[in-house]
């Protein structure tokens, strides 16, 4: 069982996508993508969103991201924080967001 403090150690925070890439060497199709966190700087991850997103309608998006987790290397590719979304019926992931223009880098709490 987890503790509190577990949660409340995350760096949770708000981003804006600012590129998005193909990653076909993904063993699961997915995107790479790099995210402007403002403060907070910009990282890179790569998620499972090809079925329920395209490249365009993920650029410039805002999104809600895990940060200060260990890195992971993913088919070479250095994933840097945590995209976070709920997973429908179908095991589509769909994008948290914070349901307004929020400044970017912006702690969730």
């Amino acid at each position: 069982m987890r503790e509190f403090a577990d949660l409340i150690g995350l760096d949770i925070r708000v981003g804006k996508i600012i590129a998005v890439r193909p990653f076909p060497e993904a063993r699961t199709p997915a995107f790479q993508l790099e995210i402007d966190f403002g403060i907070a700087g910009i990282r890179q991850t790569s998620a499972q969103l090809t079925r329920r997103y395209t490249e365009e309608s993920l650029l410039g998006r805002q999104i809600v991201a895990a940060l200060g987790l260990p890195s992971k290397r993913v088919a070479g590719f250095k994933s840097e924080c945590l995209v976070v979304g709920s997973v429908d019926d179908e095991g589509d992931v769909i994008l948290l967001d914070p349901g307004q223009d929020t400044q970017i880098g912006w702690s969730v709490k």
